[in-house]
């Protein structure tokens, strides 16, 4: 699968995201990631569906809503009407995850499943034809600037080998900590989507800059 990048707007400077958002496109970001985050599964709080809204006008790029929030049917509906275009939910935080993966599917958005760097890769094991997409974090949800769990490497390869002995073809995210250095091993461990948050918001002069360094690396998995 091609390597997309994927800006994580939590990261981005709220009092420039319209400026951003269309730099970013430019730069040749291939969606935007948009954690959102309750206080309660996560200790933090990030924005909610108003900002999807707003910002929705200003590019015809894919946004993918990450729901880090207890139980998280109740709040689907308002990101695909906001203009989520995919919706994940994390495992942890579901009691009835297909349940939850088919009513992000009836509203017309893509599926996903988020994963904690602990929880194990059976959790998706009776699921799969329900996800269009698995995200998996390699860092502990909440905060940016965190270090890159070292098992989450493992954890790629694993889960690339389950979907190639199950015959499907699913899309592998992975966010926390990614940097130019460790892209290309991870594409090879079968990662293809890259969420992007402090490693190129604030770490370049300009984010042009930023995703270049990134699609540099990619060109080397």
């Amino acid at each position: 699968m091609a390597i997309k990048l994927s800006p994580s707007m939590m990261c981005a400077d709220f009092l420039r995201l319209n400026e951003e958002v269309k730099e970013l496109e430019a730069g040749g970001a291939d969606l935007f990631h948009f954690d959102i985050m309750d206080g309660h599964f996560v200790p933090n709080l990030t924005f909610g569906p108003f900002i999807l809204e707003q910002l929705r006008p200003l590019t015809k790029l894919p946004f993918d809503a990450h729901l880090m929030v207890e139980e998280p049917a109740w709040m689907i509906s308002e990101m695909v009407k906001a203009g989520a275009d995919m919706v994940s939910v994390h495992v942890e935080a579901n009691i009835h995850l297909q349940r939850t993966l088919a009513l992000i599917r009836s509203l017309g958005a893509k599926a996903g499943v988020a994963l904690n760097p602990a929880t194990p890769l059976d959790t998706l094991r009776y699921i799969l034809e329900e996800v269009d997409y698995i995200l998996l974090m390699s860092v502990n949800p909440g905060f940016a600037g965190q270090e890159f769990v070292p098992s989450a490497k493992q954890k790629a390869q694993d889960l690339s080998a389950m979907l190639r002995q199950a015959g499907r073809q699913i899309e592998i995210h992975m966010d926390g900590s990614i940097r130019p250095y460790n892209l290309p091993e991870l594409a090879a461990a079968g990662v293809s989507v890259f969420v992007l948050g402090s490693g190129l918001f604030g770490a370049y002069p300009r984010l042009r800059e930023g995703l270049a360094a990134f699609r540099q690396a990619a060109g080397k998995a």
